[in-house]
């Protein structure tokens, strides 16, 4: 039985999830909801038990000092609420964690279990996974559904993937199953620029977001960060002819299916979209708010929430190594990366684990079987 001391009735309350690891190629999706918690000011209220739900040899936990005591983080998921502010506040239940390696089941319930004793209206789950999309146009996001219903009013595809999935399809269909609105939003990452961090990609999971919630979404610095790591990545892609000829296919293929969207009234809704996300509403400031609830009694998570990451620059390895932290990974073309299907998995502190394959849609937002995109260490583009 989950009991919720402390926890206020919420309003209109969406859930809204990412997990580290097999579905967050360029650690975006996770990013996101890393930043929604932050810039509402998240305040913990559960944390699921680690020891039922990870293997610590896959997922280790971190040592810190703490005034020269030391203390142990273990990897696990937590649950945190934050209020939106505006004319019409509602609130958002913030699911950020490591796909689990066992149970998962148990797991869906569990979360599922959460999401009905706080009322939660609709469940949005965030991933990414790498595609053949070049790193110079806009982020393709899809959102998919296994409700047909959902999917013909909010204007979502309805997912006919079929084939290997991590726990976004697996929380997705649990949520269907049990009668709770799911969406799943996608975002797909250049698999020839794969490392994280990705704010282009995280970026445009928020602005997708902002649409189909309707919130606005504070972005801080994310859009000068994603600026910066398109001017990094063009700078890397410019030194490899190779490389800038492999992205130039991909422009011109991705150019080549848009262009039947390349309308007046498409322009027009996109402009809208656009004007809708940056004004604010009457007595709203630009980007929306946090309300405070004072009569809330939370654990703070003291771990949650990322740095910004530095302008990216030429990482100092060798060819084929990952960048440092906060710079774009090593540009390559499909032929230097891993073979497709290898296990490329990374295991740090971090606790986050490998995310080699997607179980959904594609990086042009279409269902079908797997790509042929070659690997590094986000998920390669299926259905």
């Amino acid at each position: 039985m989950i009991e919720l001391e402390g926890v206020p009735e919420l309003i209109d309350p969406v859930m809204v999830a990412a997990f580290e690891g097999w579905n967050d190629a360029g650690d975006a999706a996770s990013t996101a909801v890393a930043h929604l918690d932050r810039e509402w000011k998240g305040e913990v209220f559960a944390a699921l038990d680690a020891e039922d739900y990870y293997d610590f040899q896959v997922n280790r936990p971190t040592v810190w000092l703490d005034g020269g005591v030391r203390k142990i983080t273990w990897p696990t998921t937590r649950l945190s609420v934050v209020r939106v502010g505006g004319d019409k506040p509602r609130d958002l239940v913030l699911v950020r964690g490591i796909e689990p390696s066992m149970r998962w089941r148990s797991f869906c319930n569990e979360i599922l279990g959460f999401a009905h004793e706080l009322g939660v209206e609709m469940v949005v789950v965030l991933g990414a996974l790498l595609g053949d999309t070049p790193h110079t146009r806009p982020v393709p996001v899809s959102g998919v559904t296994s409700d047909p219903d959902l999917a013909r009013t909010m204007d979502l595809e309805e997912t006919r993937y079929e084939g290997p999935t991590g726990i976004v399809g697996i929380l997705q269909e649990a949520c269907t199953h049990a009668g709770v609105p799911a969406v799943s939003l996608w975002a797909a990452v250049p698999h020839y620029v794969s490392q994280p961090p990705n704010p282009k990609a995280t970026l445009a999971l928020l602005n997708r977001l902002e649409d189909l919630l309707g919130l606005r979404i504070p972005l801080g610095e994310l859009p000068e960060d994603a600026r910066a790591w398109q001017v990094g990545v063009d700078q890397l892609a410019a030194e490899d002819s190779e490389v800038a000829e492999y992205v130039q296919t991909l422009e011109e293929a991705r150019d080549t299916a848009e262009l039947p969207e390349a309308s007046g009234e498409a322009i027009a809704r996109e402009f809208e979209r656009y004007l809708r996300r940056r004004d604010p509403g009457p007595g709203q400031p630009p980007g929306g708010h946090a309300t405070e609830s004072g009569d809330a009694t939370y654990l703070r998570d003291t771990s949650s929430g990322r740095t910004r990451p530095p302008k990216p620059v030429r990482p100092e390895a060798g060819p084929g190594q990952p960048g440092g932290p906060g710079q774009p990974g090593p540009v390559r073309p499909p032929s230097e990366g891993p073979e497709d299907g290898a296990d490329d998995s990374r295991t740090d502190d971090s606790g986050a684990g490998d995310n080699r394959t997607a179980d959904e849609p594609d990086g042009n937002g279409r269902d079908g079987g797997p790509a042929d995109g070659d690997g590094a260490d986000g998920p390669h583009s299926q259905d």
